[in-house]
């Protein structure tokens, strides 16, 4: 178990990035927009589906002005509980994002096949580096090798 978490922080450091900065952006371009075209149909005593469809589409052809907007005193509560409600959505599918992303061994992206047998090159006085048969990262069967160069293959080929 151990090995899903520290996978998941490894990698999760770079998501992370790419989390925060698109929750930036859909905060600027969908949020705020949104928030901004729920207060002003609200201003009267009901909801007013058409005022709020007309200014939603005001606010998301020139989403920045509607982020503007969204600071002043009568706005600000609705755009707070916008964020707060998308952001708690949001991390609940980071998490399950990054939950489905963990190994489901501890050998996953682990070559199976490794030339660790071997130091500081002497695995190139019997194989090549350059041609032949390959057997792993740059080790290759050389094929005018002298004696048997019978080669057993072990494995499997997938195809997505």
């Amino acid at each position: 178990m151990n090995y899903k978490l520290e996978s998941i922080v490894a990698n999760g450091k770079k998501k992370l990035i790419l989390f925060t900065i698109l929750w930036l952006v859909i905060i600027i371009l969908g949020v705020a927009p949104f928030s901004a075209a729920i207060t002003e149909a609200n201003i009267g005593a009901t909801f007013n589906s058409e005022i709020f469809f007309e200014k939603l589409g005001t606010y998301i052809s020139s989403p920045f002005s509607s982020f503007g907007v969204v600071f002043s005193t009568n706005y600000i509560g609705t755009f707070g509980k916008g964020i707060l409600y998308f952001t708690i959505f949001f991390a609940l599918a980071a998490i399950v994002g990054l939950l489905k992303a963990a190994p489901k061994n501890e050998y996953t992206d682990i070559e199976h096949g490794s030339s660790g047998w071997a130091e500081h090159g002497e695995q190139y006085k019997v194989l090549s580096k350059k041609n032949g048969i390959i057997l792993a990262e740059d080790n290759y069967l050389p094929l005018n090798k002298m004696g048997n160069i019978n080669v057993l293959v072990v494995g499997r080929i997938r195809f997505w």
